[in-house]
């Protein structure tokens, strides 16, 4: 379902601490070493950098390292302080830093993907290595030995990738829209089921392992929630994007959704509310209101000498209606609508300021986001963008 308006102005700007500068290529991914004053970035001008603040308050690189292909993705674990870098050419380089983050040592190398990689997760509980590529597969390798323990094909290349510890359950999405949920075993995986909502592709996906909620972020600028764990096939949409939503990061301790995309937008989505599935698009071929003939219902039109109007439909509760019966905009905040949608007239009188008010906040980030990721710990944000610039802010709660 494409929203129509453009999002509503924006509130509350999250506090800039720095700017960090120097990449000569989009910063595909780039995330906070947690307990320092520390960011590590992946470019595609093929460096892996580690930025260390300095008495000046700027952020320089303590390691500049060079790799043979550009860099597409990364997955750092703290604990173990193990970087694992995804790049174009299919490998998967792991290294581990120093304690004073001044090194990086080459620990293996995973022949992964036929062409690039797309997104890693590195699983400590269980020494895997989970990968995406443009090949349409979805891999896994063991840490410890670096051998190869299984591989599935998905429909279309795979940008999105989260993992269940508790189940064991891994999610894919794909280009074709689709989210794919795979039962992965020690050397052998099954398909649970797939699923599919939007109709671009899915470029993000991300996974709250408490309330068991998967969140995907589509090129048609929505967000859809699946409830995993509630077994209802409940989907929840959300709307607050112009433009292709390019990545997602979760706030456990405060149940907070961040979403940021490529028309600059970070919005923060307040998901400790009780939100309402939205309808499905009715089929009809007369208004559901008024009984008026669309344009293509020729009998009717003959029948009543009347011209045929264009068919829309209500953003709450699903009915096929002309204009005239849908003239009335608002926005539906607890349908995903955080801006003026299309209603029936009807559905415009029953819906209350209470009902009205937001539930998320509307950020610019000045720049296209490729990439965020949030450090709960000291509620930093960061994000980098094709504009070759890694941001580190501080986010206001809603």
């Amino acid at each position: 379902m494409a929203a129509e308006p453009q999002p509503k102005a924006l509130t509350r700007k999250p506090l800039l601490l720095n700017k960090v500068e120097g990449s000569q290529e989009v910063v595909n991914m780039a995330a906070i070493v947690p307990k320092e004053d520390g960011v590590i970035s992946v470019s595609e001008d093929r460096t892996v950098r580690v930025w260390l603040k300095r008495d000046s308050g700027q952020y320089w690189p303590s390691i500049y390292h060079a790799m043979p292909s550009p860099c597409s993705c990364m997955s750092f674990n703290p604990e173990t302080r193990r970087l694992s870098i995804g790049l174009d050419n299919g490998t998967i380089s792991e290294f581990i830093l120093s304690e004073d983050y001044n090194k990086m040592t080459l620990v293996k190398t995973y022949q992964a993907h036929q062409s690039r990689v797309m997104m890693i997760l590195f699983v400590l509980e269980m020494e895997w290595v989970l990968s995406t590529g443009q090949d349409k597969h979805f891999t896994w390798h063991c840490s410890e030995s670096g051998q190869r323990l299984g591989g599935y094909r998905t429909s279309a290349g795979a940008c999105g990738l989260q993992f269940d510890v508790e189940t064991r359950h891994v999610f894919v999405g794909d280009h074709s829209g689709q989210v794919t949920i795979l039962k992965l075993e020690q050397e052998s995986c099954s398909l649970v089921t797939t699923f599919k909502g939007h109709t671009g592709g899915v470029t993000a996906l991300c996974w709250d392992p408490i309330q068991r909620v998967l969140f995907s972020g589509s090129s048609d600028h929505s967000i859809i929630m699946w409830d995993i764990g509630g077994r209802k096939g409940t989907a929840i949409e959300l709307q607050g994007h112009n433009d292709k939503v390019q990545s997602l990061s979760y706030a456990h301790h405060t149940r907070q959704l961040i979403s940021c995309g490529a028309d600059g937008g970070i919005v923060v989505w307040n998901m400790d509310v009780e939100r309402q599935e939205t309808p499905e698009w009715l089929d009809s071929d007369s208004c559901q209101k008024c009984d008026q003939p669309f344009f293509w219902n020729f009998k009717q039109m003959w029948d009543s000498k009347k011209i045929g109007l264009r068919q829309h439909h209500c953003r709450k509760c699903g009915k096929a209606v002309c204009g005239k019966c849908s003239s009335k905009r608002s926005s539906i905040p607890l349908m995903g609508f955080e801006f003026e949608v299309r209603v029936c007239d009807s559905c415009h009188e029953s819906i209350t300021d209470e009902e009205r008010a937001p539930t998320a906040t509307f950020h610019d980030s000045k720049h296209n986001i490729v990439h965020v990721h949030f450090d709960a710990t000291r509620g930093w944000l960061l994000t980098s963008g094709t504009d070759k610039v890694i941001k580190v802010g501080v986010r206001r709660l809603l």
